[in-house]
């Protein structure tokens, strides 16, 4: 072990950069679909030991000497998110003939970008490095602050943060409601990189003793609250969610918006399943409806045709504002509208928080001056939403929408779900096809029903669509492909949890006790040392 750990070490040059980038795309494997975590037991300590040798010239600036560490960094981080995000790509064949010209921009612009995060993630750590465990802990602090950093810089993206790896399954999310994604980042990677103390076996008995209390702490938590009777519920509410499965090809396509639409009612006006009540509230993806209503009011007499008595639809359509005065052109919104049964319109929300490139374009006039066009969401460029509220729903429930990727924003979910029952998420996932996307996507918003202590329901075009119970588990889903609904009755209460504002203290205690343990450390090292 030792004469491996000295190779690594000793690595320099294009040897050191292809060993950085192979840890990093390796680490991808502890990610939804693969779930295999302990391919990050060997990728972070490869790190760890990457980093040891990645000494700058003593005789340099602060800056320069920290370049070697950011380096390594950066090329983890590369490797990590070409193998993690290649999948981006596949949206840009959907209309190939119009933006294959951009795949290489998408598959290998978007991780040389994300790459420097975790590459500043390594120099931060080199700030506070050491010989011993301290440097484990200053790795943590590191990366912890680099993917909070990511959830929000650049409008944010905070996909697939290390901390997921973690919790591949609901025994192992349940740390989620107490320490949130700051917390569990931190710990994750002290915890995956911790067999790096085999290499000199410095702080090695303190190291098992951590490594135990923090995986038996974690596992028996997540127990406890798994195996822990849940409340009383409020009351019940039965559901329907459809998946149409509706193909990208036609989805705008004017010949044939009318069968589609015809089939989501046929779906819609299904019988329940056996054992099921007819449905209270029935749930459509993102942007299913494929028109404009305002260009079909024939519409919502379909749409109240289909609804019974006390049904209510939350559908995904695109929202078409008139132009008002001092304003060129209309403006169109992606958005969830609930719709009753005398197939009115009566609250909707606007998506907040848009895709780059995918719903709106960054300096839109500049990038038209080279042809560049929105991407992936629709044949319009939509605008951004004022505000996010609860949609009431049947039984007097309060359920809150978010709209795609929104839901991977742990904070922006946390404090908008204070006042709510549900959590439905919306989505059209189909421009990934049968990809990780689809299943990195689904991960997340599963975390999000445990850090909230919320049901979740999640309607996407061709998958996957899913019920998920206040502790992560999966109720009933459809894999990706099919067409078809789910019919569940859901028992509504809120699994008693820690607030958000809590949790997040709690997060961010965790990154400054690994922050100050390896600063201490390194202040003792340096102490000795002279």
């Amino acid at each position: 072990m030792e004469r491996l750990a000295g190779r690594i070490i000793l690595l320099w040059g294009w040897r050191r950069a292809l060993v950085a980038f192979l840890a990093g795309a390796f680490a991808v494997l502890g990610q939804a679909p693969y779930d295999f975590f302990a391919a990050c037991f060997v990728s972070f300590p490869i790190l760890v030991l990457l980093l040891d040798g990645a000494t700058g010239d003593a005789s340099a600036g602060q800056i320069r000497r920290l370049r070697p560490a950011f380096v390594v960094g950066w090329w983890f981080g590369f490797g990590y998110f070409l193998a993690g995000l290649w999948w981006i790509g596949a949206a840009l064949l959907v209309e190939a003939e119009s933006f294959a010209w951009a795949l290489p921009f998408a598959f290998v612009g978007v991780p040389l970008v994300l790459a420097c995060f975790y590459g500043f993630a390594t120099a931060v750590a080199r700030l506070l490095w050491s010989s011993n465990i301290g440097r484990i802990a200053a790795l943590a602090f590191g990366f912890a602050f680099a993917e909070w950093l990511r959830g929000f810089l650049f409008t944010g993206f905070p996909w697939n943060a290390v901390g997921y790896a973690a919790m591949p399954v609901p025994l192992l999310m349940q740390s989620v409601s107490v320490l949130g994604m700051d917390g569990m980042n931190a710990l994750a990677v002290f915890v995956f990189a911790l067999p790096a103390l085999l290499a000199n076996r410095q702080n090695l008995r303190l190291g098992i003793v951590l490594f135990a209390g923090i995986i038996i702490a974690h596992v028996g938590f997540g127990y406890y609250r798994l195996t822990k009777s849940a409340p009383d519920a409020v009351q019940s509410l039965d559901v329907r969610i459809v998946q149409p499965a509706v193909d990208l090809s036609e989805k705008w396509d004017k010949a044939v918006r009318d069968r589609i639409f015809s089939s989501l009612l046929e779906q819609s006006a299904k019988s329940p399943q056996p054992g099921h009540s007819r449905p209270k509230l029935i749930i459509w993806p993102e942007t299913a409806v494929p028109f404009l209503f305002n260009e079909r009011p024939d519409a919502f007499s379909a749409l109240a045709e289909m609804l019974g008595d006390g049904q209510m639809l939350l559908a995904g359509i695109v929202r078409e504002e008139a132009a008002v005065a001092g304003a060129s052109e209309d403006r169109y919104y992606n958005s969830v509208a609930a719709i009753n049964d005398r197939g009115e319109i009566v609250d909707a929300v606007d998506k907040v928080h848009l895709v780059p490139f995918g719903e709106y374009i960054p300096f839109a006039d500049l990038f038209s001056r080279i042809g560049l066009e929105q991407i992936v969401a629709g044949p319009m460029n939509f605008a951004t939403g004022n505000e996010r509220h609860a949609i009431s729903v049947p039984g007097g429930l309060k359920a809150l929408p978010f709209i795609c990727y929104e839901v991977i924003f742990s904070d922006l979910v946390a404090v908008d779900a204070t006042s709510s029952e549900l959590i439905v998420n919306v989505t059209n996932d189909a421009w990934f096809g049968n990809t990780p996307g689809p299943y990195q996507h689904f991960r997340q918003a599963q975390v999000r029903a445990v850090e909230n202590g919320l049901p979740l329901l999640r309607a996407a075009n061709t998958g996957i669509s899913a019920v998920v119970d206040q502790r992560g588990r999966i109720v009933d889903a459809l894999a990706i492909g099919a067409k078809g609904e789910i019919d569940v009755q859901l028992p509504v209460y809120r699994l008693e949890a820690v607030s958000a504002g809590q949790r997040r203290v709690n997060g961010l205690l965790t990154v400054l006790l690994f922050a100050a343990a390896s600063l201490v450390v390194n202040v003792r090292q340096r102490l000795r040392a002279n």
